[in-house]
């Protein structure tokens, strides 16, 4: 049975934490996740604390704000559900989600990795709102925030990435959409993620193709 009342306390843990968080992963991206995960539960059969609590904290302290640290953010999650006295097991279940559902974690081997209805939920939500308008959106902003360049012809994308090059990567904006965004229309888990992601996808193409054709339509220096 889903308490609404710790829902509302870890809407609000989460809203002033993220306060000043950088636009693409604000409090606002994370009521679309946790909107769109609602979404995508009512066709899976999944703990809806689980997934609820799961898409509130999964960004509550992202490794690309902190140094690289990919243990403060599930740690951050734990002592917070801890201070609430939940079941241990649900903590244990949503820590495990933080922990596996970034894109970054697809691109190395592992064995025995964890995996839940709940965590597919969660990860197509949060990969949802990497595509589309809002994708688009999320993605120069991040690029700004960096201060990185909207593209650079000189420098291709990096594709077969690893873990680490993924983490340690200073491209252009742009190729961001080759080598993360338009890989995730195929990595969705659930069927009402696959169908979300096909609208967004096609809609980043129709930017792309917009955005070379501007590019390149317009006279070379001499």
């Amino acid at each position: 049975m889903e308490d609404t009342n710790l829902i509302k306390r870890t809407i609000s843990f989460v809203k002033e934490t993220l306060k000043n968080a950088e636009g693409g992963h604000d409090w606002f991206h994370i009521e679309r996740v946790f909107r769109t995960a609602r979404i995508i539960s009512k066709e899976e059969k999944v703990d809806a604390t689980v997934v609820e609590l799961a898409a509130l904290l999964h960004d509550i302290a992202d490794p690309k704000f902190h140094n690289g640290d990919e243990e403060i953010g599930p740690e951050t999650a734990q002592n917070f559900m801890e201070s609430e006295e939940i079941d241990k097991d649900v903590v244990v279940h949503v820590v495990s989600i933080i922990k596996q559902m970034s894109f970054k974690n697809s691109l190395e081997t592992k064995t025995n990795t964890f995996s839940s209805k709940e965590l597919q939920v969660v990860q197509d939500a949060d990969r949802l709102d990497a595509l589309g308008a809002i994708g688009i959106a999320r993605a120069f902003n991040y690029g700004g925030y960096k201060n990185r360049p909207l593209y650079n012809p000189d420098v291709p994308p990096k594709f077969n990435m690893s873990k680490e090059e993924y983490k340690n990567t200073k491209g252009p904006t742009i190729n961001h959409f080759y080598e993360k965004l338009l890989l995730l229309k195929d990595k969705m888990n659930t069927e009402t993620g696959k169908k979300l992601a096909i609208k967004r996808h096609e809609f980043m193409l129709t930017f792309l193709e917009q955005f070379k054709n501007e590019w390149e339509s317009l006279e070379p220096i001499d």
